[in-house]
C-alpha cells in the first residue's frame, strides 16, 4: 500500500536515484560507522547506507512508517527509535568506544531549525552531520558576516560547528514535490569551541537580531553600554548582520 505522505509531519520524499547516490557519496559512510537517520521515511537513503553499514538507528515519528520499517529490516540491522527528534535523546544511543555518531536525514523544514538546535546540545558526541534542508535555511546556516543571510541561525550554529553547502536539490526530486529547492549541508562539531555560556549567547544574539535595521548600540541597549561592546571589539554604529562570531562570544562573556 503507498503511504501518502502527510503534511503535519511535513512529510517530502527524496525519490530521485541520483540525487540519493550523490548524497551517499558525500556521506561516504563506513562499515562500523554509527549512523543515524532522522525521519528514514520510505528508507531511500537507509537502504543505500546498509548497503555498508553493518547496523544503524534511525528516529522515526510516524507511527505507519515505524511499522514498515519494523516488516523491513531484521532487528540486528536496524534500531528503530518511534519517537519525535525534537524530544529524542540522541545521548542515549549507545556508540562503541572510541566512535562517535554521524548524524544524516532529510529533515522536516518546519521543525529544522529547533532539530538543529537540539543536535547542537549533543555536539561533542557527534562525529558528523549531514542534512537535506530547505535552501534558504542552509544559506542562512553557512553564511559570511556583512550578507543578508547572516544571522542568529548562523551565529549560533558557526560557534559550534564548520559547515558547508554541499550541493543544491531541485523540487523535482521529491515526493510529493516541495515548492522550494532544498541543500545538502555538512556540519562538522569544532573540537573547542570559543568558551562561553550559550543560553547567554543566545540572550544576546537574539536580542541583536530583534531590529536588523536598528545599530547594535540601539539593538542592545539596556544589556551593553558603548564601553563594552568597544571592548569585545564591536563598532557601536555597525550593524548586527556586520559583527563575526568571535565578537559576539566576546560580548556574552562579559558580565
Amino acid at each position: 500500500m503507498k503511504h501518502i505522505a502527510r503534511k503535519r509531519f511535513g512529510q517530502n520524499f527524496l525519490q530521485d536515484e541520483r540525487v540519493l547516490h550523490d548524497i551517499i557519496a558525500a556521506i561516504a559512510p563506513a562499515p562500523d560507522d554509527a549512523m543515524v537517520e532522522i525521519g528514514p521515511g520510505l528508507a531511500a537513503m537507509t537502504d543505500l547506507l546498509l548497503q555498508t553499514v553493518k547496523q544503524m538507528h534511525v528516529v522515526e515519528l510516524d507511527r505507519d512508517l515505524v511499522a514498515r520499517l519494523e516488516k523491513r529490516y531484521p532487528r540486528e540491522r536496524l534500531t528503530i527509535h518511534s519517537a519525535d527528534a525534537l524530544k529524542f535523546d540522541f545521548a542515549s544511543i549507545p556508540v562503541p568506544a572510541g566512535q562517535k555518531l554521524r548524524v544524516v536525514g532529510n529533515l522536516p523544514y518546519n521543525i529544522s531549525s529547533p532539530l538543529l538546535f537540539h543536535l547542537a546540545e549533543i555536539a561533542p558526541l557527534v562525529q558528523d552531520q549531514h542534512f537535506m534542508l530547505q535552501k534558504e535555511v542552509v544559506e542562512r546556516m553557512v553564511a559570511e558576516p556583512g550578507s543578508k543571510a547572516y544571522g542568529r541561525l548562523s551565529v549560533m550554529l558557526q560557534w559550534r560547528y564548520r559547515m558547508a553547502l554541499m550541493f543544491v536539490v531541485p523540487p523535482d526530486a521529491f515526493d510529493p514535490p516541495p515548492k522550494v529547492d532544498s541543500a545538502i549541508v555538512r556540519m562538522i562539531p569544532i573540537e573547542q569551541p570559543l568558551a562561553c555560556d550559550g543560553k547567554r549567547l543566545e540572550a544576546v544574539v537574539q536580542q541583536a537580531f530583534s531590529q536588523r535595521r536598528k545599530v547594535i548600540r540601539n539593538c542592545l541597549a539596556g544589556m551593553f553600554t558603548e564601553a563594552q561592546l568597544r571592548e569585545a571589539g564591536i563598532d557601536p554604529g555597525a550593524r548586527p548582520e556586520t559583527v563575526p562570531v568571535e565578537a559576539y562570544v566576546a560580548l556574552a562573556n562579559i558580565s
